[in-house]
Parts: C-alpha cells; structure tokens; sequence
C-alpha cells in the first residue's frame, strides 16, 4: 500500500597496489572503516522529484520487493501517486511527499520524515530541477535566484539532511545528482541552469571526498536530451523516431537510459565510483568541434 506523509577509498597503498591497515600510536595496526565497511545495497531510498521524466524512471528502477522507495513531487500529485503505483507493482513499498524546493530547507524536513517512515535511507537520487530560458543581460535577478535556489540550494540541503542520517546510521550510502551535460558545456540563454548545474557538480566532488570515510559515494548522472515532458515530450515517446543529426547516435535518450546508470551507481556494484560525473548524451558533447565546420546560421546566439 502506498504511504503518504502530508507535511571506498581510504586506505593506504603499497608499492604493489594492496591496501594496508592503518597503525595506532601503540603499533597495533586498526582497519579503516572506509575500506573494511561492508557494501549494502539500497533497501531505502528517497527519489527528489518522482512523478514523471527520469525521476519516475529512477524510483521504478530501484524498485524491487522488500525496498522501499520514497518519491516527491511538486505541482504533480497524480503523477508522484502513479510513480508511487509502479513502484508498488515492482514489489517495493511505495511512499509518496509533496516537495517544493523553492524553500529549500523543506528538502531537508522531507528527507527526514521519508527516513523515519521508512526506517532510514540507503540512497537519495535527486532529479527534480527549474531553468529559464533568457540571455544573462535579460533575466531579473529574482528568476536567477529562483532557478539557483530550487536546483543547487535544494541539492545541498537534501545531501545535507541524508547524509547525516547515513553517517549517524554507519551503514554507508549512496547519493547521485541528476545534472545535465550544461553541468559541462554552456548553453545559450541558459546562464541560471548551467551555473546552478556546474554548481551542483564541484559540491558532489566535494562532498565525495568530504563522505568517503563514511562509506558514502557522491556522484552525479548529466544527461542530454531525454524523451521527457521536460524537452516537450513525454515519457513514453519512440526515441527511435525522432532524428537529432547534432547527437551521433542521431535520437534522444530513454528516461530509462539515465535511470540504468543510476541503479549502478546506487548497487554495491557501483561503490567504488565516487566523485564522478557520468555523461550520458549519446555523444552530444564530442560535437563541438563539428559547428566550426557545419553550423550555417547564427541562430544558436539567441534561446
């Protein structure tokens, strides 16, 4: 039944590679609990921003029985509760949160109630995220302040408030940012998007090294351009039909594709990934040099 709230590194290397022991002051030698930690998979996890796209491709991914799978939505109840249903036919306990991240603090009251209703948290995979489309010299402040705070602001509290239950639990955990290519490349008249992504990018190096002691990996997905209502289509959309000559695959991507990467990253598969970010673009980003060459128009200087 769904539930709703209303409200591996660390060790020191030898010349050959293998992993010593550290060595107290006594002599006696004391393993890093970074690197003897045992690795669990993600029995509890809380999915920021659920009810369509590739938050629903997530939360239905990590979906499997004896799990318990946490989503929230913003303006979408119906779709947070339909995630919630397919998450439920996977076999996992479902739970299902209102969120707004234009209060960012909210996100780390959210995360809290999810992982006392849950017993915990395991994982947080954030995908929910706010744009605007305007050159630099036109946007108001306030709509730069706003895309700022829900993407990199809401990101921040929400690792904040997972991470320290993961750390006060010592069972290790995984955490991945849903970012963008625009975490790497910039993008006309997307100046609020790309700062907030490349933002939200050096914080999940950081906290990676910040977190790594705990047993805890931080990485980030950046996908290109997903079939989603996001890009104006749905989430079902035959990325098969649609042409994209800039991407050398020549499609968009299935919200699936970037959930696939996600549930490595979050398995005991992926626990020696940390830090990273995962470009998942069907090549998209190789092609800059190919405007040079092949760019006809200057319609690319305006969004």
């Amino acid at each position: 039944m769904t539930s709703a709230i209303t409200s591996t590194a660390g060790g020191t290397s030898t010349a050959t590679g293998s992993t010593t022991s550290t060595t107290t002051t006594a002599g006696s030698p004391t393993p890093d609990p970074a690197v003897t930690r045992e690795v669990h998979e993600p029995e509890r996890v809380v999915v920021i921003g659920g009810d369509s796209g590739i938050g629903r491709a997530v939360a239905v991914a990590l979906a499997a029985p004896g799990r318990h799978v946490a989503v929230t939505y913003n303006s979408d109840e119906e779709g947070g509760r339909a995630t919630g249903d397919e998450v439920e036919a996977a076999g996992a306990t479902a739970h299902v949160r209102h969120l707004d991240l234009t209060t960012p603090t909210d996100a780390s009251t959210a995360v809290d109630e999810l992982a006392d209703a849950m017993g915990g948290i395991d994982a947080l995979v954030l995908c929910s995220g706010a744009g605007a489309s305007q050159l630099l010299v036109d946007l108001p402040f306030e709509q730069w302040r706003e895309v700022l705070t829900i993407d990199l602001d809401g990101f921040f509290c929400a690792l904040q408030a997972a991470a320290r239950r993961m750390i006060a639990a010592g069972r290790g955990g995984r955490v991945v940012a849903i970012t963008s290519v625009h975490e790497h490349a910039p993008r006309v008249g997307a100046g609020a998007y790309c700062a907030a992504k490349g933002g939200i990018g050096l914080l999940v190096r950081t906290a990676a090294i910040e977190l790594a002691e705990h047993g805890i990996t931080v990485n980030a997905v950046a996908p290109g351009e997903i079939a989603t209502p996001m890009t104006g289509q749905t989430d079902d959309a035959p990325v098969q039909d649609a042409h994209r000559p800039g991407i050398p695959v020549a499609r968009p991507g299935d919200a699936r594709e970037i959930a696939a990467v996600v549930e490595l990253l979050c398995s005991a598969k992926g626990a020696y990934v940390n830090g990273a970010s995962w470009v998942v673009d069907g090549g998209m980003l190789q092609m800059g040099p190919m405007a040079g060459s092949h760019m006809t128009s200057d319609d690319w200087r305006r969004p």
